[in-house]
This record gives C-alpha cells, sequence and structure tokens, in this order.
C-alpha cells in the first residue's frame, strides 16, 4: 500500500522547480457552503477547452471538470497499474481505491476517517494533477497541491448571511436549518483539511480568494483565465 500511494505523491519529483514544467497544468476550487462552486467549474472547463483550441500551440486535449465519472476513469486506471505493477498487497489497495471513489461519488469524501483511505485519496488527486488540464472542486485538492507548479488555487466565500439567504432558496428550507446546514458543511470540510495538512487552511494555502456574494459566474471565469494567462499556466493568445 506505501508503495502504492508513494507513486503518486512523489509524481511530483517530475516536475523541474526551477522553469515550472509540470505535466499540468490543473485548477482547484475550494469553497464555503452556499457557493456554487461546480457551476463554476463547468463553465471554466468549457471556457478553458475553447481557449486551448484557439491557442498558439493546438491541443485535441479538453479541460475536464472532476465529476464522478472523471474520478472513476482515473482510479480504474490506477487499479490496472496495480495489478500489471509489483505490489504485495493488491486485493487491499484495489479495495481501498474503490472505496474512495464510492466516497466521491455519493459526497461522503470528508466523512473519511481511516489514514490509509486519506492517503489513497492524496494519491488519487495527485494522479489528477499529473495527468493535467482538470478542475477539481473540493476534496482539499487545494491543500494537497499546494506547492504544485503549473496550477491555481481558487477559494469561494461569501458573507453567512448570504449564504444562510442562498441555501435557503436553492434548498426550501428555513433560516435555522439552511444556518444548520451551512455549519454543518464547514465545520465538516474545515475538520477534513485539518486532517490533512495537520492544521486549519489558512488564506496563503489558495492563489486567489472571491467574494461569490459580489461577482457573477462570468466575472470570475473571466478573471481566473487572465490570471491563468499571466501566470503563463495557459497561452498569452488574447481572446477566447
Amino acid at each position: 500500500m506505501e508503495k502504492l500511494v508513494n507513486n503518486y505523491l512523489h509524481t511530483f519529483s517530475c516536475y523541474n522547480l526551477e522553469t515550472g514544467e509540470f505535466p499540468g497544468p490543473v485548477v482547484t476550487i475550494s469553497r464555503q457552503a452556499g457557493c456554487s462552486a461546480q457551476r463554476l467549474a463547468i463553465k471554466l472547463s468549457k471556457i478553458l477547452t475553447g481557449y486551448s483550441y484557439m491557442s498558439e500551440t493546438k491541443t485535441d486535449a479538453e479541460w475536464e471538470w472532476v465529476d464522478k465519472k472523471v474520478f472513476a476513469k482515473v482510479v480504474n486506471e490506477m487499479i490496472n497499474d496495480i495489478e500489471a505493477g509489483d505490489y504485495n498487497d493488491k486485493d487491499e489497495a484495489v479495495r481501498m481505491l474503490k472505496e474512495v471513489s464510492k466516497a466521491f461519488a455519493e459526497e461522503k469524501v470528508y466523512d473519511i476517517l481511516d489514514d490509509k483511505l486519506i492517503q489513497i485519496l492524496k494519491g488519487i488527486i495527485c494522479r489528477l494533477a499529473y495527468e493535467g488540464r482538470k478542475i477539481i472542486v473540493g476534496r482539499s485538492a487545494g491543500v494537497i497541491l499546494k506547492n504544485v507548479p503549473n496550477k491555481l488555487n481558487i477559494r469561494l466565500e461569501a458573507p453567512t448571511e448570504w449564504r444562510i439567504n442562498r441555501v435557503m432558496q436553492l434548498n426550501e428550507l428555513t433560516q435555522a436549518e439552511a444556518a444548520e446546514y451551512i455549519n454543518q458543511m464547514d465545520t465538516k470540510r474545515d475538520s477534513f483539511i485539518e486532517k490533512i495538512i495537520g492544521r486549519k487552511a489558512e488564506n496563503n494555502d489558495f492563489d486567489v480568494i472571491f467574494n461569490y456574494a459580489s461577482l457573477e459566474d462570468d466575472e470570475i471565469v473571466d478573471a481566473v483565465i487572465n490570471i491563468l494567462r499571466n501566470k503563463n499556466i495557459i497561452s498569452q493568445r488574447m481572446g477566447y
């Protein structure tokens, strides 16, 4: 199991720290409860895919936001690697990969407590980042990939009252129910990050923080595109 995880956790030894060359790029989106990161990720993936096609060096690779299908695809690739590789605990590794994939699909990743399963999750996130052109929402991907070049870690935040009102409208909840939901989700996500890195997330864990209450999705997407371009993560070509 340790050999399996290390294969992916140490994949980043392949990048060049001086040039920043890395097989990515990758974008991560962390969010407070009530901020629609998934909707933003879908828009961003479509825009970035079109942007890649129009760049000076055209590529046929599409940007994908990591939904359960993309996650399961990468897990299956890792399972194939295990079955073809030299591992003493193949059955256990496959079982744990499938367990994490199931937790992802059922939105129960933050309920994972077992340290080995968390290590497996880290390995999967690393594999996704290494493949590149991925947009990963939540799952503590931002802090897992904090020190990886050729990436952008985004954080979506908004005032608590605004988030409560939004959750009330979207889910037809009372104010008390919406407040409880937000508190539970924020606490669960914060606790998961703390379990992964041994401390609470801080502002400097993210490259940019947006106030979701004061910006439209398209405004955030435009800003992200410009940041990616200025950081040379995508082509400098103007327009998309």
